[in-house]
């Protein structure tokens, strides 16, 4: 079991590292480190290349992934209402605390860690919770952030965009024309491995502001999503390895957006950006434990 862990953590994690790696000898090197235009040519291209991909796809069953979706949907609702609590006994502001608490690190880390714990057939769960991710974290998110935020602006997101047009593809039975399904299918794998890459350039850019705070989001985050991953799974009867994808995403870290969003609104970047990176760190330990609980 340990090895058959290691060999599903270790690509996971040797990415990251290489961009930690590749930010902290570029610093060294007094050389500038610019990721501004490859990780908006991510999000704005590979990502939503890849979630149109897999949503599009033959395989792709939307009825099947339903419970899933609401299990998804529900796990981040219930650990924002555990994580403003806990802010309030912290004497923590809650709009700090409580995102970084409900939305997690699903396309840097979830999407690459689904595929290599449960296989490439796993994708499609893997795109599913990811969208539920993302469409929460832009639309409840933000509001979180900022009572007058536009978000009927939100289909002109990339991510969301490509979804809605792949959904709407298979909604409307259209065909797809292979060679153009395929073309697409190549630009999204460019995606994941970037995604990690992008995570280890950010975990070394980032700063140690706030231990404390930072520390007790790392447990926090795994822990009561975790215990809600648990609940969901069986009060609404999810199969096997639908539970045990939701058992990993309820312990992922802190998604990086997270701290892009806190530093756009102002909202205390720094305390943000710890509960970010040392969320991540605390991945080390938490995953391994998540698919410890759920592999066969």
């Amino acid at each position: 079991m340990f090895f058959r862990i290691l060999s599903i953590i270790f690509p996971v994690f040797a990415i990251i590292a290489a961009g930690w790696l590749y930010a902290r000898l570029r610093r060294r090197a007094g050389g500038g480190i610019d990721m501004a235009f490859a990780n908006q040519l991510n999000m704005d291209v590979f990502v939503p290349a890849l979630v149109f991909a897999a949503l599009a796809s033959k395989s792709f069953d939307l009825a099947s992934y339903g419970r899933l979706a609401v299990a998804a949907l529900m796990l981040m609702l219930a650990s924002g209402g555990i994580a403003w609590s806990l802010a309030r006994l912290l004497r923590e502001q809650p709009k700090t605390f409580v995102p970084p608490m409900m939305f997690v690190n699903s396309g840097n880390m979830g999407l690459p860690l689904m595929v290599l714990a449960f296989g490439d057939a796993a994708l499609p769960a893997a795109v599913v919770l990811f969208f539920v991710e993302n469409l929460l974290h832009y639309t409840l998110g933000t509001w979180m952030l900022d009572h007058h935020a536009r978000l009927w602006t939100l289909w002109r997101v990339p991510v969301i965009f490509a979804a809605l047009l792949a959904l709407a593809i298979k909604f409307l039975d259209l065909p797809l024309w292979l060679p153009l399904f395929t073309a697409i299918k190549l630009v999204g794998d460019v995606a994941i491995p970037l995604l990690l890459f992008s995570l280890g350039v950010r975990l070394a850019l980032s700063r140690w502001s706030d231990v404390r705070l930072g520390l007790i989001g790392m447990v926090a985050r795994p822990v009561i999503g975790m215990a809600f991953a648990a609940l969901m799974a069986y009060w609404l009867q999810l199969d096997e390895r639908a539970a045990a994808m939701l058992m990993v995403f309820g312990a992922l870290p802190p998604a990086v957006l997270n701290y892009v969003f806190a530093e756009r609104y102002q909202q205390e970047p720094a305390k943000v950006a710890s509960l970010v990176m040392i969320g991540n760190l605390g991945a080390l330990i938490f995953i391994p434990l998540a698919l410890a609980m759920t592999l066969p």
